[in-house]
């Protein structure tokens, strides 16, 4: 009779330890985002000013950390391009890339809203709020609205 009163307080630990787990491996595999904090900083092929600049990235430009060495980063873009910046360069206020051939911007986070602005391939967008499937932006210019989240990568 014991045995069978103490399945059910077996199983709920059971569940609550699976459940722990499971938040702890989606919390491991976070991403870690980074976005540029200058006008230009040189994306490069190694950890130091000694190595070929790969790529320069202009400011807000959004990446994701890979890997550290140091006082470097190694990071990759929204295309896959992968390589090294130096840290102090970058810093945590969020932003997003367009993806798209081109991002309608939105009065509101719905497709039954206007269309207040556009956004092309690679426009760096500051990131003001998130929603669901959508993501508030202002434009360098001061444009603000909604752009699905389906065509920007970032945070």
């Amino acid at each position: 009779m014991t045995r069978l009163k103490s399945l059910p307080l077996l199983l709920l630990s059971s569940l609550l330890l699976l459940l722990l787990l499971l938040l702890l491996a989606q919390a491991a595999h976070a991403r870690e985002m980074v976005s540029v904090n200058r006008s230009v900083i040189n994306m490069r092929e190694g950890v130091g000013t000694q190595h070929d600049a790969l790529w320069a990235l202009n400011r807000g430009y959004p990446l994701e950390v890979t890997g550290r060495k140091g006082k470097w980063f190694k990071v990759r873009d929204f295309e896959n391009d992968t390589g090294w910046v130096y840290r102090p360069l970058v810093g945590k206020t969020p932003h997003h890339v367009v993806k798209s051939r081109v991002a309608n911007i939105r009065s509101g986070p719905s497709t039954g809203n206007r269309i207040v602005g556009k956004a092309q391939q690679g426009d760096v967008l500051r990131t003001l709020e998130r929603r669901d499937r959508w993501v508030k932006v202002q434009q360098e210019g001061g444009l603000k609205g909604w752009v699905a989240r389906r065509l920007l990568w970032g945070w």
